[in-house]
């Protein structure tokens, strides 16, 4: 995969850690820097975890699906597009809660798509830490934006941020799956 393929998928994962974090900015009257970057250090320390996770999972299992990964890649990805285009159709009550025990299982929440992912980076050799990095960074700073969007804007963001990120997330996997049937050319 190259780098703007990576970038990509990395700001469709990071539109979750976005929309949740538009919320969470809805929820307070002032954007406060504090506040937005513990958010961004929540989402992106989680963002970058769970795929390092999924690669080293994925590694176990590579030997046994590997004539099969791109329907793998295909599926993995376009079940969590799906999701996170579904999800954004729905409503969210507002938590203004900035607790460890608020925090934690938002940042989980929105970072167990990026397991999945990372079981499909495993199975193209993907360099994982650039990878885990470039993705808990971009997390770290669109959540952060997203906190201070959402005191700002409000409620209107966070629909169009999942169904953006879905849709990145989508694009991939057909994308992926084109390639491998010869359908595609790939780009390096």
């Amino acid at each position: 995969m190259t780098i703007p393929e990576l970038f990509l998928i990395a700001l469709g994962l990071s539109m979750d850690a976005f929309a949740v974090a538009v919320c969470k900015g809805l929820s307070v009257r002032s954007a406060k820097a504090r506040r937005a970057l513990l958010c961004g250090a929540y989402f992106g320390a989680f963002q970058a975890l769970m795929p390092l996770l999924g690669y080293l999972l994925g590694g176990r299992f590579q030997r046994v699906i590997a004539s099969v990964d791109h329907w793998v890649a295909f599926i993995l990805l376009s079940v969590i597009g799906f999701n996170m285009i579904r999800e954004s159709f729905t409503e969210e009550t507002l938590d203004d809660d900035w607790s460890a025990q608020s925090m934690l299982p938002l940042a989980v929440a929105t970072s167990i798509d990026a397991l999945a992912v990372g079981v499909t980076f495993s199975f193209f050799r993907v360099k994982i830490i650039p990878t885990a990095v470039m993705i808990g960074a971009t997390t770290f700073l669109l959540s952060a934006l997203g906190v201070a969007v959402g005191a700002v804007c409000g409620d209107r963001l966070r629909a169009w941020a999942g169904r953006l990120g879905g849709l990145l997330l989508l694009g991939m996997g057909v994308k992926i799956l084109l390639e491998h049937l010869g359908l595609l050319t790939r780009i390096s």
